[in-house]
């Protein structure tokens, strides 16, 4: 029998609330509801010209964003880079980055790799001002 898991993003729970980010942002994180291993991955919603707060980099954790709708702006260092639907952008562990949604809002899925479980983030809050 094959080994596999699948699991409905939106049905993931809704992590957003815990960070008092609702209803700006809606953030389904499913590396444990996938049983993941060696990765992460999580959809993230952001309501319209909602920018993120904080910024946030990783010690060990490299990821791929990837806009599937809506348009959004990402800050990676000093650079701003505008995104279209389906642009994907990686951004190495050490690189700060923060993004900020479009007029109609933006949705998000981000992979990242390799699964270093909670405690792996640093987040700046402020930090596109």
């Amino acid at each position: 029998m094959a080994d596999y898991t699948v699991v409905n993003l939106k049905e993931v729970e809704d992590q957003a609330p815990k960070f008092d980010m609702s209803p700006h942002m809606e953030m389904r994180m499913a590396r444990v509801a996938l049983g993941l291993e060696n990765s992460g991955l999580s959809y993230q919603r952001l309501a319209p010209n909602f920018r993120l707060p904080f910024g946030h980099k990783h010690r060990n954790q490299e990821e791929v964003y990837v806009l599937v709708g809506g348009s959004a702006r990402v800050k990676l260092d000093d650079d701003v880079v505008d995104l279209k639907p389906f642009d994907a952008v990686r951004v190495p562990k050490d690189t700060m980055r923060g993004f900020e949604a479009g007029p109609e809002g933006a949705e998000f899925i981000a992979i990242g790799a390799p699964n270093t479980g909670p405690g792996d983030a640093d987040t700046v809050q402020g930090w596109w001002s």
